[in-house]
């Protein structure tokens, strides 16, 4: 199709609003279409303010251990849920007029209201006052996101039962809590409430919690989430809830009977299809409810594009704002795909995981037998200098070939830090290539020297029997 002079962009989240100035810098006319606060879910009700609060809780943790290190603390810290939630919505708030400026400097018109498509060139938008109008388009870009999974069992009030966006606000600090679902979103709230000092019980139907992640590091989690007074439940769920007098009385698959004050529902998230037109566009959906789309994020309709979480391919906001720069380019005419093979990623738990490519798991379901290269942070000088030395670093490779083929960290900085491994994935490096570089000392980043080293048994502070 001919480079496009227009293009209308659904949805302004990680996806849609990198889409928005991409395309601009690329020379197009931009029109965004968004309801809702600039920055999506991620930047609004996710990433960032999770994280915000995350980190006053870990500057707890390490002042708990202050004494240990020679600093002396006249009272014990406490924490101030108010202060922390009003901190978080200026660094939220900041960020968001921070794209609101970009959008403006590279001229691109921001409609706020509700967008639908009406063909494969138009969007209909029922604005804030009622009103409606409409924006042809030469090209379109779908990208409205996902929200949370809503089950009947569980009536979201927002104070007792509460959603991800709910608990971001902390309306309290229950003291007994019980977070349904054991994915990446509730063990960090785990983290977080369990901080706070909430006694926490998680529940898992799957096996065990993070069943994305690696075997070895949703072990570590569990550990330090039991640490912290947290009780994790695997291979069951919730059956029925009800309010008491004394909180919520919640049943489960297998019988046994749980008191809490506060549940966090946290059961995976749905793509936002439903009511943006796509019937109309003539836009194909795939059997989990997401659009589905080429490597060059393209759909099934010439000229019409999906990205970020409504595509279904990795529900994250990074990956979301790559597919919008693929996007872009495409729709003005210069060919780009998707590569999906290196997807560095984060979890703030706390300990922090940081993870790319393949797990164990899923190397040995391809017939292949990994080797396997570990270093603890407890072996590492800087853990011990700055006094946390939980953690560890996991390298997977090739035996044949020595290519990386997967690295998960668990400990400070591990989501930083994952991001040497993924470069050396992106380059097609070896293990050895990276075990051989020179690191400094004291950094943690020698932790993935180390442990690169440790996939031929050649890592010096890694103590072993001589051969």
């Amino acid at each position: 199709m001919p480079s496009p002079k227009h293009i209308a962009i659904l949805g302004a989240g990680p996806g849609g609003y990198v889409a928005a100035i991409r395309a601009a810098q690329l020379g197009a006319r931009v029109t965004i279409i968004e309801n809702r606060a600039l920055g999506g879910v991620c930047l609004n009700w996710g990433c960032i303010p999770s994280k915000a609060l995350l980190s006053v809780v870990e500057l707890g943790e390490k002042l708990k251990k202050a004494h240990d290190l020679g600093l002396q603390l006249s009272n014990p810290p406490t924490y101030d849920p108010a202060q922390m939630v009003a901190r978080k919505n200026r660094v939220v708030n900041g960020l968001v007029n921070g794209i609101a400026t970009l959008l403006k400097q590279w001229g691109v018109s921001h409609v706020r209201g509700t967008g639908r498509l009406v063909n494969d060139r138009t969007v209909r938008v029922s604005l804030a006052d009622g009103a409606e109008t409409s924006v042809q388009a030469d090209g379109i870009v779908i990208a409205t996101g996902s929200s949370s999974q809503a089950l009947p069992m569980f009536p979201v009030d927002g104070h007792d039962i509460m959603t991800s966006q709910e608990a971001l606000e902390i309306p309290r600090i229950p003291n007994r809590l019980l977070i349904v679902g054991g994915g990446i979103e509730g063990c960090e709230f785990a983290s977080l409430y369990a901080g706070l000092g909430s006694q926490v019980t998680v529940v898992e139907i799957l096996p065990r919690v993070l069943p994305s992640e690696d075997d070895e590091i949703s072990a570590f989690i569990e550990r330090e989430l039991k640490k912290r007074r947290g009780r994790i439940i695997v291979g069951n769920s919730v059956k029925s809830v009800a309010k008491t007098d004394a909180g919520i009385a919640s049943e489960l698959a297998d019988g046994e009977r749980l008191e809490c004050d506060a549940i966090i529902v946290s059961v995976g998230r749905r793509c936002n299809t439903n009511g943006i037109g796509l019937e109309e566009a003539g836009v194909k959906l795939g059997d989990q409810g997401e659009i589905e789309v080429d490597d060059h994020l393209e759909t099934n309709v010439p000229g019409v594009y999906a990205i970020g979480d409504v595509v279904g391919k990795a529900m994250l906001a990074h990956v979301a704002s790559a597919q919008g720069k693929v996007a872009a380019d495409n729709l003005v005419g210069n060919p780009k795909t998707i590569n999906y093979d290196v997807v560095p990623a984060g979890i703030f738990t706390l300990p922090e995981i940081g993870r790319v490519g393949l797990t164990e798991g899923q190397i040995r379901e391809r017939g292949i037998v990994p080797n396997i290269g570990r270093f603890r942070y407890s072996a590492l000088g800087k853990a011990h200098a700055v006094g946390d030395t939980v953690g560890l670093v996991k390298i997977l490779a090739d035996p044949k070939t020595d290519r990386v083929l997967g690295a998960h960290l668990v400990g400070t900085h591990a989501a930083d830090l994952v991001h040497q491994a993924a470069l050396a994935m992106q380059l097609n490096a070896k293990a050895r290539d990276v075990a051989g570089m020179i690191h400094a000392h004291p950094t943690h980043t020698e932790a993935l020297m180390e442990a690169f080293e440790d996939v031929e048994g050649r890592a010096v502070h890694v103590a072993r029997k001589r051969p």
